[in-house]
């Protein structure tokens, strides 16, 4: 923990920007008032359709053209490289309105910068709730990634902490690493399917029955970078593990209990 002073939040905003039947919101909401029963949890609908809802004739299209325009430049175009361009093609415009626009449109094969999305994550909530008394926390489905200095590339992430903090449900499945022997029998030309049943278990797919219960691990990663500044824990059996691996993701979320004893105290003193 890198504070020494902790900031415990009034409200806790989770926001469902993921779109998908197998993630629980309500739950996730559960899980947060557990440990602390004092803190408002609210379940909120996507941020960016939020902001567009109550207007109508040009400003409403002005508003989701510039918000199409905002995704568009926060695309990863080389992961090789930090180099920007305020291209936007009509296509790709379209594309990003209509993923506005429509809930049923899911993201897929499209990186996004983190850091980008969560600052057009932050332009669209309340300014005056931008404050440690709340804790916003945006769970979507698009893809995204940072860039690593060390290898000078972007790297899919799960989560990026801050305010916003987002958590990606597409990152769950794509980011942590699957079983090295899964890509060693890949590269040898064995059936996907056959991979897939033979790996069964073994990580999160897309609608995935356990997502929810992975879920919890992020977003309570993203309540103590909010409490202390520190979202990890180097305990592999404690919900704040940052897994690099598939396996060691489903193991620190659904092996053991929800927290180290270290972190369990720490909430256990905060409720009291």
């Amino acid at each position: 923990m890198q504070r020494d002073e902790v900031f415990l939040p009034q409200v806790v905003h989770l926001y469902d920007a993921a779109r998908i039947d197998s993630l629980d919101l309500d739950e996730l909401a559960r899980f947060v008032r557990s440990p602390l029963p004092n803190v408002t949890v609210l379940v909120q609908e996507d941020p960016i359709q939020a902001s567009t809802v109550e207007l109508s004739g040009a400003g409403r299209n002005d508003k989701i053209a510039g918000l199409a325009r905002a995704f568009v430049l926060a695309r990863v175009r080389n992961v090789t490289s930090q180099q920007e361009t305020d291209f936007v093609s009509h296509g790709e415009l379209e594309y990003e309105k209509r993923r506005i626009l429509d809930v049923s449109v899911r993201s897929f094969g499209i990186l996004y910068d983190g850091q980008k999305l969560a600052a057009i994550y932050a332009d669209v909530l309340p300014h005056e709730q931008l404050n440690v008394k709340h804790a916003h926390i945006v769970i979507t489905n698009q893809l995204f990634g940072t860039w690593d200095d060390n290898d000078k590339r972007y790297h899919a992430r799960v989560s990026v902490y801050g305010y916003p903090s987002v958590i990606s449900t597409t990152g769950v499945v794509e980011a942590p690493a699957r079983p090295r022997e899964f890509y060693l029998k890949r590269q040898l030309g064995v059936d996907p399917v056959q991979l897939k049943e033979e790996f069964r278990g073994r990580f999160i797919d897309y609608d995935d029955r356990r997502l929810t219960s992975i879920m919890k691990g992020y977003v309570a990663q993203a309540l103590f970078f909010h409490l202390t500044g520190n979202a990890f824990c180097q305990n592999k059996t404690c919900r704040l593990y940052n897994a690099h691996w598939q396996e060691d993701l489903i193991r620190a979320q659904l092996a053991g209990d929800d927290f180290c004893p270290e972190h369990a105290a720490f909430l256990a003193a905060l409720s009291s």
